[in-house]
């Protein structure tokens, strides 16, 4: 197993497992990380070299075999695989609940499951899992979706401390209301787009939507052999939406 090469930016030499990554954060994250100087492999049920159905533990274990005779190695895991979903606590039957969590949460140990063995073998072996904002803050209308990223939360905390000390460091991002696609489809739907989209502007200290982009930059420095001392944390993404409590604007 060869070191990380010099010369090439933070992560050249390394190989980085996306999944999800063919659009929205994911895509961004990629992107990112290659500009960075990683080696990445996406996968996504369509659009990518790498196909993986994160809810099929078979496609899962063929897509990450195939990414290290691929490469040789996986030093980075991004899991970003997931969907959303609306509703109280009522609203949504029990097969939404089964599939939403068997994506969002069941996806993530199936990946990491299957790549742990080349990431005891890296010298700067990182997980990163996309949580959200939804894990720590009541937002309404997000029961399930809200459920499932705390799920996500308490075993990313798991997850790092049970494997820090074979020298893989597991965080994730929990962002704000991000501009993805998923979320321009819901404003679509809604019955004042405008209007929607205004609330969620201003639900968030700093004015505006998170982007896809400052969520990749939060990724790649958790992911980065630069942050070998940061494990177990979730970094907000979210225009202080977590953490301040401003005064309303005067009139």
């Amino acid at each position: 197993m060869s070191e990380p090469a010099a010369g090439r930016g933070e992560f050249g030499g390394l190989v980085a497992v996306v999944t999800g990554g063919a659009s929205g954060i994911g895509q961004a994250v990629a992107r990112e990380l290659a500009a960075r100087g990683a080696e990445v492999a996406v996968l996504d049920l369509k659009d990518t070299e790498f196909v993986c159905d994160v809810t099929d533990d078979d496609s899962v274990r063929r897509a990450v075999t195939a990414v290290a005779e691929r490469y040789g190695r996986i030093d980075v895991l991004v899991n970003n695989a997931g969907i959303g979903a609306q509703g109280t606590v009522a609203d949504n039957d029990d097969a939404e609940w089964r599939h939403v969590f068997d994506v969002n949460v069941f996806g993530v140990v199936r990946v990491t499951r299957a790549a742990l063995p080349y990431l005891r073998r890296s010298p700067s072996a990182a997980v990163v899992n996309t949580c959200s904002i939804a894990a720590t803050a009541g937002l309404p209308q997000r029961a399930l979706y809200s459920a499932s990223k705390g799920a996500v939360l308490a075993l990313t905390r798991a997850m790092a401390a049970d494997h820090v000390r074979e020298g893989i460091r597991v965080n994730c991002v929990t962002p704000g209301t991000v501009d993805t696609p998923w979320v321009g489809r819901l404003l679509d739907a809604a019955p004042d787009p405008d209007g929607e989209r205004a609330a969620l502007r201003a639900r968030q200290p700093h004015g505006r939507l998170v982007s896809a982009h400052e969520v990749a930059c939060a990724v790649a420095y958790l992911a980065s052999p630069a942050a070998g001392s940061t494990a177990g944390i979730e970094l907000p993404v979210d225009g202080g939406m977590s953490g301040l409590r401003l005064r309303p604007p005067a009139p």
